[in-house]
């Protein structure tokens, strides 16, 4: 009896596993179909292109979210300043703002006759504003929108390693004479390297993964390129085969990322009580450029494009009148609902099986198979289409009609993206959870599905919590999967913006960006207890 309840949780894990790692593989022998027509013009003339603005793309956006996410967390973390413990995270709104709403704000304030001009106009009377106003756009303008909406991933993890750094290493720094800028250079940037790389690659996964801002502003990169191929010329072997080179542009970052890190070593030897540590209270004009500089990332990743988005909404409330909220609302939190429960249902009986049959091989499987949070949501999309394509010609009923341009099929690739999140949330849990306690279940009577349901589920459901609403904030935002596969006539918030933008009409796209930008802020503050908490 031990034995086959073992087998089921080895083969259920095994599944899941699958599951979420096929798409994945069909990427990687997506590569070797016969090339098409399409490719080979594609690379006879845009590829390269194509591949140089992304990497123009991905160096600017880099530059920027180090500069905006390293410096406020460095200042909330070491300073007391008017107002640090509000920046401390209200910094984190950011990740409520899409890139591409981000960019139909830019555009909105600082093109021909836009608010920029009309501020102008009202304060200062009629004049030809226009020549004085700086265009933003095109290849700055991707680069400004995706630095101020992902630089949180950097801010939230260089605060969190900042806040471990020992006090005694900082204070033996300034022994040996090191002046502040120095021991900020020498001692603590080094020591949160790790954590500021791990933000960086983060960065960067999304910054590749970008379609809706680029898309907006007109810059081929690899992902418009994907994209064009699928719909607009319906080539899917040259969707996949684009979608390989995107790929190993992202498995490259990692490589060079853990090579140059060698046998370094970056734990401090220190005990927790060296943790603790007063903040530097800044007086005169340093007190004054702290404040400065956070109210400005405050003001420009989050006040900027709601007040935008504020703004249009009630100069045009034709548009907010059209706008069907409850048929668009509904359809987002039906699969918000949906891929929740299958992504947390299934992330516990992968991680239980893992727990129970102890495999190593189940265990690579898994990790292996989380790797599809790096995979740019297009690609997955495409991934899918091909293998569901491929099923289809080997059954005898339509098994496309059930998975493409359906929820159905949303979900799966939704489950895909964002298992990780999912998964690695329950893991943590479980690493919470002694065995013992598991061995005590057993020689009480209780068998593994019960410990399973009366033991660990009620423990973890904080944690189920915590992951629900990371899971709703992504969906929410997501454009790319969704655009491809939604069923006909399915619109949520993200994707009716897109539409309304793509055809110019940005005074529409303001209501349904700033339902988004709201709703997903409601969440963030929900669980910024847990990102910025203070008790380690």
């Amino acid at each position: 009896m031990f034995i086959k309840r073992l087998s089921f949780w080895y083969i259920s894990s095994f599944f899941i596993s699958m599951l979420v790692a096929l798409p994945i593989i069909t990427v990687f022998f997506g590569f070797f179909e016969t090339t098409s027509d399409y490719f080979l013009l594609l690379k006879n003339t845009f590829l390269l292109k194509y591949i140089s603005n992304s990497i123009l793309l991905l160096a600017g956006v880099l530059f920027l979210t180090f500069l905006f996410g390293v410096g406020a967390a460095y200042y909330v973390s070491f300073y007391d300043f008017p107002g640090v413990n509000f920046f401390k995270w209200a910094l984190i709104l950011s990740f409520a703002v899409p890139a591409y709403i981000y960019a139909y704000s830019l555009t909105a304030f600082f093109e021909n006759y836009g608010t920029a001009f009309s501020i102008l106009t009202y304060l200062f009377g009629p004049y030809e504003y226009n020549s004085f106003i700086p265009k933003v756009d095109g290849l700055f303008g991707s680069i400004l929108s995706i630095s101020f909406s992902l630089f949180a991933y950097v801010y939230v993890l260089s605060r969190a390693a900042f806040y471990y750094q020992s006090q005694n290493l900082i204070d033996v720094g300034r022994n040996l004479g090191l002046s502040p800028k120095k021991t900020f250079l020498k001692i603590i940037l080094p020591s949160a390297r790790p954590a500021i790389v791990v933000g960086l690659s983060l960065v960067a996964m999304e910054t590749l993964s970008e379609f809706g801002a680029v898309s907006f502003f007109s810059i081929s990169t690899l992902t418009t390129a994907i994209y064009n191929a699928w719909i607009a010329f319906d080539d899917l072997a040259s969707a996949n085969q684009l979608s390989f080179i995107l790929l190993i542009f992202i498995l490259f970052l990692f490589f060079v990322e853990n090579f140059s890190r060698k046998g370094a070593k970056y734990h401090s030897p220190s005990r927790p009580g060296s943790l603790n540590r007063k903040k530097i209270k800044l007086t005169g004009f340093k007190s004054f450029y702290a404040t400065i500089f956070c109210s400005g990332l405050f003001f420009c990743s989050f006040l900027f494009p709601v007040m935008q988005m504020v703004y249009w909404t009630f100069k045009f409330p034709k548009y907010l009148q059209d706008l069907n909220f409850l048929s668009i609302g509904f359809n987002t939190l039906v699969l918000v609902l949906l891929s929740c429960v299958l992504m947390i249902v299934f992330a516990f009986i992968a991680n239980y099986g893992n727990r129970v049959t102890k495999s190593k091989f189940l265990e690579t499987l898994t990790t292996f198979s989380v790797s599809g949070y790096a995979i740019p949501g297009v690609i997955l999309a495409v991934a899918f289409i091909t293998l569901v394509s491929y099923l289809d010609s080997l059954v005898f009923f339509k098994f496309k009609t059930m998975f493409i341009g359906s929820i159905l099929g949303l979900v799966i690739v939704y489950f895909v993206r964002f298992f990780a999140l999912s998964s690695n949330g329950i893991k943590s849990g479980y690493l919470k959870i002694n065995k013992s306690m598991d061995e005590s279940a057993y020689l009480l009577g209780y068998s593994k599905f019960k410990t399973f349901t009366k033991v660990h589920i009620p423990y973890l459901k904080n944690s189920i919590f915590l992951i629900s609403i990371l899971i709703a904030i992504e969906i929410i935002k997501e454009l790319p999967i969704t655009l491809i596969l939604r069923p006909f006539n399915f619109e949520t918030f993200a994707t009716t913006a897109y539409i309304y933008a793509s055809q110019d009409l940005l005074e529409a796209a303001a209501a349904p960006s700033l339902f988004l930008i709201l709703t997903a802020s409601f969440f963030i503050l929900f669980v910024s207890k847990y990102i910025l908490s203070d008790r380690y």
